[in-house]
């Protein structure tokens, strides 16, 4: 039970999050990168109607917004993108690539914001100066010597949805589906998984069902470091007398307590909030095991009659109505022993009896989770797997309950939603063939893993990353940059230098973009775009500040301009228009699917944004049974194809509270007393002793895989932390290294970064 004031959380030695440690980071960069006064003022608009959204996280944006609504994440990526520090012709010709590649993923971002296209010279190895007309005629040319298949054009998810939509027609017309983005490494396992289930590939929950919930319960999501705003709503919940339960392998202190920085009173007397109501810490990949035993829970409680206050432990008028496949997951359920469940859950059987009973006694459950369950072997069922326990009980549909995976990237749903994707099944080509008079492709096209795989294979010759920083995201290093650097061309449109920019193909081109929170002034005027949110709410944002160079254009306006060096003249295809005026790609979207997009300009206008809808928060179900799906768990193992070797460990990758994705804005974790590194590896203080570690000693992580291919990460120094034993955890990116392409999410195909199996060894045997 977390403590209920101040001096429980000193005696534990807790740091809350919120409260002072973030007002003085947030101090800290706006100081550093500069602008400080007008960045601040910057950040008084911020996920407000009239301003412009976070290029962070993904979560929800209330109406009317809290008087601050922005994180100390969300304030560092502003702060990262107003920097007052630029990159010029100058810069380049100072340092050469193979010299940058030395440098630190930090050092590399904070140089400041690119200005002006470049090209890599070969024969320098600089990046040099160019017009636009030279890139987009260059980047034309060879990609018309290039089969489309063997393009890629890669999205990440600050994007917005106007961009989203002319880069997958951009592609389209080309002749490819060849369209993989951040989500296919974190929640394609959602976007498998719930349409099976309940028909969506989106959550159902909305902020208001925050406000009538009476059970909360967060799988595998590090709320506090990956969507701090959450805990806003967390933290009224918890002032309600809502359970809070966290399933977690760390235990993250930041979801212990909570200091609201926009509380005057608790922060001058620095009262935390206690949050989390109880934490649980099953093994890497137990929650499979663990849903299946609440569930197997449940429904011996109903095979027992129990009651509570008259109620029976299932939903069985919602199930009889609603649902397919109950009889077959029953006997599926049935067949798995507790003493199985109790050793691949790594929890024992009081503690998943403790959480059933929760579940049980409330009527109102949400279900939170994130990359905790979906990066593993068997994401899709851990996906499935929490579908049903809330199925169960008919969590679904019903105010104050639901499904809620929790997005990372600030529009990575938006651009789903606007059809950035391989699939195309999900895509409305019929209409698109009818609205721009063209034959769209209809085979499946390469997702980020097979993306990677096939340049490790040379059958990818051109790579064109909107936004992100895809080779550093992805695994495999070994393999993967020796092949990414044979590549005929990368493009990489972008804010900041990073990695990516610096493993390149043979042609390579830099193309400066506006950021979000800059005006973009076209021929009609300032525009304004839209994203989405994590609850399907889509928001208009307007940029306030001037932009960093004269010399930079906007996604639409660098996407139009590589379609009209590209493609032969179409029409029905208006690039200028569009570029002029973003209302038009709007009507165009409308156009391309009325039923989410009707009136999208008018709606856009709404106060908090406009909800897209979702079927089965109505409880209309849009599956092939016509009902939601019970699906049965064959195995209990969500690693089936990496065991644990006897000797080694499990390793969790994570992030910091000192980043968001790739972005590495310093070297503190103030929630895991990390200071000064990222170079660290997380163990449980068992683990040490038994082998006779101190803190601070310095070892190497070898992958366990019999594959020939040698992955390790050598100079990690030991940070006790709360974890399982067995169990290590490390920072992304810096141990992607270690994680082969092919360990990697059955069905859905997301890196599998929350279970590789791993040796340990000291430093001074190497």
């Amino acid at each position: 039970m977390a403590g209920d004031d101040d001096g429980d959380a000193a005696d534990r030695g807790a740091i809350p999050s919120g409260g002072w440690g973030s007002i003085r980071a947030v101090a800290g960069i706006l100081a550093r990168e500069g602008h400080a006064a007008s960045t601040t003022l910057a950040l008084r608009r911020q996920n407000k109607d009239g301003g412009f959204m976070c290029v962070s996280c993904a979560w929800a944006k209330p109406s009317p917004p809290h008087l601050a609504e922005f994180c100390e994440n969300g304030a560092k990526a502003t702060a990262w993108d107003l920097t007052s520090a630029r990159i010029t012709a100058d810069f380049f010709a100072r340092h050469s690539v193979t010299e940058l590649e030395g440098w630190s993923d930090h050092a590399l971002e904070q140089a400041g914001r690119l200005i002006d296209p470049m090209r890599w010279d070969p024969n320098t190895d600089h990046y040099v100066p160019a017009t636009w007309e030279e890139a987009f005629s260059a980047i034309g040319t060879a990609l018309r010597t290039t089969a489309p298949d063997m393009t890629v054009f890669y999205t990440s998810g600050r994007a917005s949805n106007e961009a989203a939509y002319m880069y997958q027609l951009l592609a389209r017309l080309y002749g490819t589906n060849n369209l993989p983005d951040s989500s296919n490494m974190c929640h394609e396992s959602t976007s498998v998984g719930l349409p099976q289930a309940i028909g969506v590939p989106v959550g159902t929950v909305t902020l208001d069902d925050f406000a009538q919930t009476d059970l909360i319960m967060i799988f595998g999501q590090n709320t506090a470091t990956n969507s701090p705003r959450m805990l806003h709503q967390l933290e009224d919940a918890a002032r309600r007398g809502v359970p809070i339960l966290v399933v977690n392998t760390l235990r993250e202190r930041g979801l212990d307590y909570f200091v609201n920085p926009q509380n005057p009173l608790r922060m001058l007397a620095h009262r935390p909030t206690p949050i989390a109501t109880r934490v649980y810490q099953p093994r890497p990949g137990g929650d499979l095991a663990l849903l299946a035993g609440l569930c197997k829970q449940l429904l011996e409680w109903d095979d027992a009659e129990s009651l509570i206050d008259g109620v029976p432990a299932l939903d069985h008028a919602f199930i009889h109505e609603h649902t397919h496949g109950f009889a077959d997951f029953v006997r599926a359920m049935k067949a798995h022993d507790w003493q199985t469940i109790v050793r691949r859950s790594g929890l024992s059987r009081t503690a998943i009896s403790e959480i059933a009973t929760f579940y049980r006694n409330a009527t109102k459950v949400l279900g939170l989770y994130g990359m905790g369950l979906t990066q593993h072997r068997e994401g899709v069922e851990n996906v499935r797997m929490l579908a049903s326990l809330l199925l169960l009980r008919g969590n679904i549909g019903r105010p104050g309950a639901g499904i809620c995976p929790v997005r990372g990237h600030s529009n990575v749903q938006g651009q789903r939603s606007v059809w950035i994707t391989e699939k195309p099944e999900l895509v409305p080509l019929d209409q698109m063939a009818r609205l721009y008079e063209f034959s769209p492709p209809r085979h499946k096209g390469l997702d980020v893993v097979e993306a990677a795989e096939k340049v490790i294979g040379g059958d990818v010759k051109a790579v064109i990353q909107l936004g992100g920083n895809l080779v550093r995201s992805l695994p495999e290093h070994t393999l993967l940059i020796p092949a990414w650097r044979r590549l005929e061309l990368t493009v990489m449109i972008t804010t900041r230098l990073n990695r990516s920019h610096l493993i390149h193909g043979r042609a390579a081109w830099l193309l400066p973009c506006l950021s979000r929170v800059e005006i973009d002034r076209q021929a009609s005027g300032p525009q304004i775009v839209s994203i989405e949110d994590s609850t399907s709410c889509i928001h208009a944002s307007r940029g306030l500040r001037q932009p960093a160079g004269t010399n930079l254009r906007s996604e639409p306006a660098i996407i139009a301009g590589i379609a009209n060096a590209l493609l032969p003249p179409n029409p029905h295809v208006p690039w200028q228009e569009w570029v002029a005026d973003y209302a038009r790609i709007r009507n165009a979207i409308a156009a391309t699917y009325p039923e989410w997009y009707a009136d999208y300009n008018q709606r856009l206008n709404q106060p908090g944004g406009f909800y897209r809808g979702n079927d089965a928060r109505q409880r209309r179900w849009k599956t092939a049974s016509g009902k939601a799906n019970f699906l049965p768990l064959a195995s209990l193992e969500a690693d089936p194809d990496m065991p644990a070797p006897q000797d080694g460990f499990v390793l969790v990758t994570v992030r910091s509270n000192d980043q968001f994705n790739t972005t590495v804005y310093g070297y503190d974790d103030r929630f895991r007393n990390v200071k000064g590194t990222r170079q660290v590896v997380m163990m449980c203080p068992d683990d040490m002793a038994a082998r006779g570690l101190e803190p601070g000693a310095t070892v190497v992580l070898e992958t366990v895989a019999d594959d020939r291919v040698r992955r390790e990460v050598t100079g990690l120094r030991i940070v006790p932390f709360d974890l399982p034993r067995g169990t290590l955890a490390a920072y992304y990116p810096e141990c992607n290294a270690l994680l082969p392409l092919w360990h990697r999410a059955r069905e859905s195909h997301v890196p599998a970064a929350k279970s590789i199996p791993v040796r340990l060894r000291p430093a001074a045997s190497t």
